[in-house]
């Protein structure tokens, strides 16, 4: 068996705390991004730059997160959902395998609340898979317009046949977003929740790995108290077999 690890995680803008409180996290984040091990990573809440914290934190990295958070020898693809008065954050993914090409989509559903989609396709070895990164809306009704257009866009720029991932915030407390996920052709993995928020004491999972095209082994979310530091949510780490994918 040939395991093979994607990575799901909300950074919260490599930020935590509130107020005079607020603490960079980043650096923390980079030392466990590499602790995953994961052949993919898919990141949230990802800053391409942001003038007000550069201008509070001495230690604010030059590069954008994407960039400065990938291990050694992988690629980085960032696309931007929400431009803010100071920056600017979107989706990102790393990649231990060589990334082909990657675009963008926007799913905004209301003013108040910019989303979108990440879409990249990776050679693994000598297999395409195709690995879509998203953050969805806060409200009910956004999700479910959201996740029909990611049917719809699925449906077009993404080979019927072809491996596909489709990983991050869901945002979703209940099982809307997995029985439409399903109801075309995509499917999470384990059967029971792993809960990934709110990290200091989990009990909702928000954040998925969803796939088609591929056999999940095992789902998990790493131990230690240093977890509900960086980031709201937990990362949530999905082993696959690649050898029968």
């Amino acid at each position: 068996m040939s395991l093979f690890r994607i990575a799901t995680y909300n950074i919260h803008k490599g930020v935590q705390g509130l107020g005079p409180r607020r603490r960079l996290e980043i650096h923390n984040l980079g030392h466990a991004v590499e602790q995953f091990d994961a052949d993919l990573i898919c990141l949230q809440e990802v800053r391409a730059f942001n003038r007000q914290q550069a201008r509070r934190f001495q230690h604010w990295p030059d590069q954008g997160q994407a960039e400065f958070l990938a291990p050694e020898g992988y690629s980085a693809a960032y696309r931007t959902n929400a431009v803010t008065r100071h920056g600017e954050h979107g989706n990102a993914l790393l990649s231990r395998w060589p990334l082909l090409w990657h675009q963008h989509e926007n799913i905004s559903d209301h003013r108040f609340e910019q989303r979108g989609l990440l879409h990249a396709e990776v050679l693994v070895k000598t297999r395409s898979l195709h690995v879509i990164v998203v953050h969805l809306g806060l409200l009910h009704a956004s999700r479910v317009r959201q996740i029909r257009q990611l049917h719809d866009y699925i449906g077009r720029e993404v080979p019927p046949h072809a491996a596909l991932v489709v990983a991050g915030d869901f945002n979703d407390w209940g099982d809307t977003v997995e029985t439409m996920m399903a109801g075309f052709g995509l499917f999470n993995h384990p059967e029971r929740p792993v809960p990934t928020f709110q990290s200091r004491l989990p009990l909702v999972q928000l954040d998925h790995v969803y796939a088609r095209g591929l056999s999940a082994v095992r789902s998990f979310t790493p131990r230690g108290a240093i977890w509900g530091r960086m980031s709201d949510h937990l990362p949530l780490l999905v082993d696959f077999d690649w050898d029968r994918a």
